[in-house]
């Protein structure tokens, strides 16, 4: 595990004498218990979930109120101390790793749900609070909060909007950034901004809620959501059909969309996704001849308008009903679920440094898309598992490292990198669909954007966060 040092424009602040009047200062406004640099508790918040990255915190502080973020950034705002803030520490592209220390603002403990407004179809969270407890929630009322990423039942909503998520259902639903009505967030200088609010429209003045959506705590710190809800589909059907080839699978993406069919899911896996998932689980993998699969979910008001999506989708002629596998009871639709979620958890059993991109390319262009990353990684000898969103196209491809020795490994890794960012260029498309930029792919953001979009990034970073303290050399390096 790599460790990063203090960049040196920080350097003169990683002193005894610095931090101990900064923990001083934050124990008397907040008190003692939350305020820490235990080692045992600095160890635990230099990761996130980032494969082979790692910070050195000086602090971490555990902030219980808009009041308590405002006072630990005005604070380290005053001494120039960065101050990264930190949801659940599932992201996978370093944006909650402190690469130059500085104090670890933790939000997890601002977990509640404070309102949900039944009426308005709005509910009102702190950062905190877990996705999938709020999707739980809400679905007593018969509402639903579309956003889903794999990690639902461990990420938080304030990790979401930080990093723009998404999810299996943003091919019919949307992303976060399209159920975010309004924020409440702190910038760099303790100022507490309301903006936004229960009302869907909002026209007035500049969207400073989009701006933070997907700004990875650079520019600010949110400290309460606003979540568009939604009514609840009453039916849904689940179901996992095979292919003989992954161009095949994407075939019938895209000639679903264009018969207006529009599942709230279509997921595919390739063959080594889903037996690295079937082999962590413990269970037999369906069709295992096939080398392609779709996760599919068609969602309704009836079973009768289910059945005729079903029929339709039939009628294409692209699969046999024999070869559909249905979930037909909710203990399958788990076990369906279950084995796509984990995907990335079975990677990182299997081999706990791996290279992970989830490039962006217009649906037509994943077949060739993925060809092309395939034949140019074949020389390296390799193993990469591709699985993700083809609705949206959205496409993730982790490179395992597995018996190679770790420094071979790293130093083919920008290589690698140049490889599937060159391919996914050439096909229209981006570096990232929903995991951000953060740490790891800063460095190639300058590749996909002008200079004057780098230019203008570096403007707006600087008018939110004047003396740079906000999550430094994530998406940008402003020196």
């Amino acid at each position: 595990m790599h460790q990063y040092t203090a960049y040196p424009m920080y350097v003169i602040m990683n002193n005894n004498e610095r931090l101990a009047i900064i923990q001083q200062k934050l124990s008397a406004a907040l008190g003692a218990s939350v305020v820490s640099n235990d080692p045992d508790v600095l160890e635990k918040y230099a990761i996130d979930e980032t494969s082979d990255l790692k910070g050195n915190p000086w602090l971490v502080v555990y902030a219980k109120s808009a009041e308590d973020v405002s006072t630990v950034l005005s604070v380290c705002n005053e001494y120039c101390i960065p101050v990264i803030p930190r949801g659940a520490g599932t992201g996978v592209t370093g944006g909650a790793v402190p690469v130059c220390g500085g104090v670890v603002l933790s939000l997890e403990t601002m977990n509640s749900i404070i309102e949900i407004d039944v009426e308005n179809m709005i509910a009102v969270c702190e950062p905190g609070v877990i996705t999938g407890i709020l999707q739980k929630e809400v679905a007593q009322y018969g509402l639903m909060y579309p956003p889903d990423p794999a990690s639902l039942d461990s990420c938080s909503l304030g990790g979401n909007v930080a990093e723009g998520a998404g999810g299996p259902r943003a091919v019919k639903y949307g992303t976060t950034k399209d159920y975010i009505t309004g924020l409440e967030f702190v910038l760099a200088d303790g100022s507490i901004i309301q903006h936004g609010g229960k009302f869907i429209k909002n026209a007035t003045g500049y969207n400073l809620t989009g701006i933070l959506i997907g700004s990875e705590g650079t520019l600010a710190v949110i400290t309460k959501i606003y979540c568009k809800l939604i009514p609840a589909p009453a039916y849904t059907l689940d179901m996992l059909i095979p292919f003989a080839s992954l161009e095949e699978a994407i075939r019938m993406v895209y000639t679903f969309l264009i018969n207006r069919i529009k599942p709230a899911v279509l997921e595919f896996m390739e063959e080594d996704a889903l037996i690295v998932a079937s082999q962590y689980l413990g269970q037999a993998m369906p069709h295992p001849e096939a080398k392609a699969h779709l996760l599919i979910q068609l969602d309704g008001d009836s079973s009768e308008e289910i059945e005729r999506i079903l029929q339709t989708i039939l009628s294409l002629g692209m699969v046999h009903p024999d070869t559909i596998l249905t979930a037909q009871s909710p203990q399958q639709k788990e076990r369906l679920w279950k084995a796509r979620r984990c995907i990335r958890e079975a990677i990182d059993a299997k081999s706990p440094v791996f290279l992970a991109e989830d490039c962006s390319v217009p649906r037509s262009s994943i077949a060739p898309f993925l060809t092309g990353v395939k034949e140019a990684l074949t020389p390296y000898g390799l193993q990469s598992i591709i699985f993700g969103h083809a609705g949206d196209g959205n496409v993730h491809i982790d490179v395992l490292k597995n018996d190679m020795p770790y420094e071979d490994f790293k130093k083919l890794v920008p290589a690698l990198k140049e490889i599937i960012y060159g391919q996914a260029y050439r096909y229209g498309g981006t570096i990232t669909g929903e995991h951000g930029t953060g740490f790891i792919r800063k460095d190639a953001l300058k590749k996909f954007a002008t200079s004057q979009e780098l230019s203008l990034y570096k403007r707006l970073k600087k008018a939110f966060d004047p003396n740079g303290i906000l999550n430094p050399h994530k998406i940008i390096d402003m020196d």
